[in-house]
């Protein structure tokens, strides 16, 4: 027989009634791990023989970050052990098992109101709002993000990852000051904060500041050890992507093949990495050899996942690029039949509303179709947001819009779009030479802005 649970608390001060009290490490590692984006949130698994309601819904936990098909069924076994024991909890943990038992059930809305409510009443479970942040960043609610997180302020203040997780929802928010203010908190308060530097990171190419950011980001890289595939590649990611603004080609192939792809090539977050990278890549010109291929062969195995349409979106896209027609338009009949068996209300809407559109379009544009995909992809961007994903991420569907635009001879809409970006980026190389084809092709004159001497000369191009 089970003897009488043990009560104690875990490194944030929240109450934890274990069976084993051995266990309080592997929770630790969970909660100090999932708000820091460490691995060592994965050794809560050491301890899943120990029946406790939040040990076994951390592990359930684990599970669905897979967001993989498979992945409501692995987590199954260990949310219903949470669930039979959950008599045996506190009000948090049992809060927190409802919480991910409405996840593996796939009801979000559930999920989120219980992680809402879980702030309110212990604002130091910070795991819980991360999670919830989490949710409502898939569903593209930027304020319900910044909202949970606040809430954890006023009792947290003191923990440097919660100002990073401050720092992306204001950033998300388009509360760029506040973000810059947040994430250079929370780095001032511990330097190794992977998500504080991702944040960071977003404010300083939305601001156009290409330079700083390379060097900001190469001078906190040493930092990044120890952390999950996600965060580590995540990170490199948004340093190829200021390097790809200065046209640093080879420096960018060089980090895909060093830093972006490889740490967990089964790993969704690992694979839309590499696949925006790669596509960025060639939208800019660049011959990125046969390293689709390889990502392709892990794309093929997620034909049925349909987890976020944010995820099914880029998945299709990277066969297409791949040439692997037959399974891209199979998992594009997938996406539009999942869309028409949506029941939740905001889901059917996302997928038949935004992502069926949006899908028509990628693989339109990925099959010389441009007309159709600008008429599709027309269509879903100006709701994009509802998809989840950041504004950078999403920023790859607005650069495939525009190629589209521009093959399909639509200069003066490419101008409209393409000139305030310039204008917005002024150290971005790669803008610079797209607005000057368009330039050209529509005979305006060649415009060179000498910030230092607050002029401009025009080159007459007549």
């Amino acid at each position: 027989m089970e003897g009488t649970p043990a009560t104690t608390t875990d490194s944030l001060g929240n109450p934890l009634t274990l069976q084993d009290a051995s266990s309080r490490q592997a929770v630790n590692d969970f909660v100090e791990g999932f708000i820091a984006c460490e691995a060592r949130a994965v050794n809560v698994l050491q301890a899943q023989g120990d029946t406790s309601p939040i040990v076994q819904a951390c592990c359930a936990a684990l599970h669905m970050f897979a967001e993989s098909a498979e992945a409501p069924r692995n987590a199954r076994p260990f949310i219903d052990q949470a669930q039979a024991h959950a008599a045996k909890a506190s009000e948090r943990e049992q809060r927190f098992v409802a919480a991910i038992a409405a996840w593996v059930d796939g009801d979000l809305p559930r999920a989120i109101a219980l992680h809402q409510e879980q702030a309110r009443l212990h604002p130091r479970d910070l795991a819980s709002i991360k999670l919830g942040q989490y949710h409502l960043f898939n569903r593209g609610d930027s304020p319900g993000m910044l909202r949970l997180a606040l809430q954890a302020l006023p009792a947290a203040a003191e923990v440097p990852y919660l100002h990073g997780m401050l720092a992306f929802g204001w950033e998300q928010c388009h509360r760029l000051p506040e973000a810059e203010a947040a994430a250079r908190h929370a780095i001032a308060l511990c330097r190794k904060e992977p998500w504080a530097h991702h944040a960071l990171a977003h404010v300083m190419l939305t601001r156009g500041r290409i330079r700083e950011g390379i060097d900001f980001m190469a001078s906190v890289s040493d930092t990044w050890t120890g952390l999950n595939s996600f965060m580590v590649t995540h990170n490199w990611w948004h340093q190829a992507l200021f390097l790809l603004e200065q046209d640093r080609h080879a420096e960018v192939l060089a980090l895909y093949d060093q830093q972006v792809w490889g740490v967990v090539k089964e790993y969704t977050q690992d694979q839309i990495n590499a696949i925006s990278l790669l596509a960025r890549l060639e939208l800019a010109g660049v011959d990125v050899g046969p390293r689709w291929a390889d990502v392709a062969d892990h794309l093929a195995l997620r034909l049925a996942d349909h987890v976020l349409p944010f995820l099914d979106l880029q998945y299709l896209y990277g066969l297409a690029r791949a040439g692997r027609m037959d399974a891209a338009r199979t998992l594009h009949h997938h996406i539009t039949a999942h869309a028409a068996t949506r029941t939740e209300a905001h889901e059917r809407t996302v997928w038949q509303q935004v992502c069926v559109p949006a899908a028509h379009g990628l693989l339109a544009h990925a099959q010389g179709d441009w007309a159709t995909a600008v008429e599709q992809l027309g269509v879903a961007l100006p709701r994009l947001v509802e998809i989840g994903g950041s504004h950078a991420q999403r920023d790859l569907f607005h650069q495939i819009w525009l190629d589209a635009l521009q093959r399909n001879g639509q200069w003066a809409a490419v101008q409209n779009v393409l000139q305030p970006m310039v204008n917005g980026q002024p150290e971005s190389v790669r803008l610079a030479r797209q607005v000057g084809v368009v330039n050209g092709v529509l005979r305006l004159p060649e415009c060179t802005h000498f910030q230092s001497k607050n002029k401009y000369a025009v080159r007459s191009m007549f």
